[in-house]
């Protein structure tokens, strides 16, 4: 599995990366890397876990909060399979404010108000989707376009005393229509 996730991380997956150097008030240098994964929505739900987990902790996400990031993109790319047209494509960006991972179906069919209204039926057994989106993600946005809709889910980077960890701020999001 290990060779499987290298060798795809080498042959086109990693979409672009940008090294910044700059100096620190104490005089050292401070590098980061800015980082782009792309890959096609796909029923292998294990490997883009494995995807996600991989440029997630690349992008500076640990333990709980990079696993809530995995499942939540688990549960969006199901969306797209299940009512998104079985199609579209993983962004997952590491940047300097968080991990972000946008997930784009063809159908065009999901709404800000989709995600903000999402409850869970305890009589149901589905549909939990939405709701374990928004309630393990920092922020979720839902952008319609003029191919789909895109799911944005955002987690921001836990510091060593703890800054980051209030999450959940936002639930949902604003829709905005975009010619992209």
């Amino acid at each position: 599995m290990a060779g499987r996730l290298f060798d795809d991380l080498l042959v086109g997956k990693l979409k672009k990366a940008r090294l910044s150097i700059f100096p620190t008030p104490a005089g050292g240098v401070m590098m980061n890397v800015d980082f782009e994964l792309c890959c096609p929505v796909s029923t292998d739900l294990g490997h883009i876990r494995d995807l996600v987990r991989i440029h997630g902790e690349r992008g500076g996400l640990r333990g709980e909060r990079l696993e809530d990031l995995v499942l939540a993109v688990n549960e969006a790319v199901t969306n797209v399979l299940d009512h998104g047209g079985a199609a579209g494509l993983i962004t997952a960006r590491g940047h300097s404010g968080g991990f972000t991972v946008e997930v784009a179906d063809v159908a065009g069919r999901l709404t800000a108000e989709q995600v903000a209204s999402a409850r869970v039926d305890p009589t149901g057994s589905h549909g939990f989707g939405l709701w374990v989106i928004q309630h393990l993600c920092d922020e979720v946005t839902v952008v319609r376009t003029d191919t789909g809709s895109l799911l944005r889910m955002h987690m921001r980077l836990c510091s060593a005393n703890g800054v980051g960890l209030d999450r959940r701020v936002t639930r949902g999001g604003q829709e905005t229509q975009s010619a992209a």
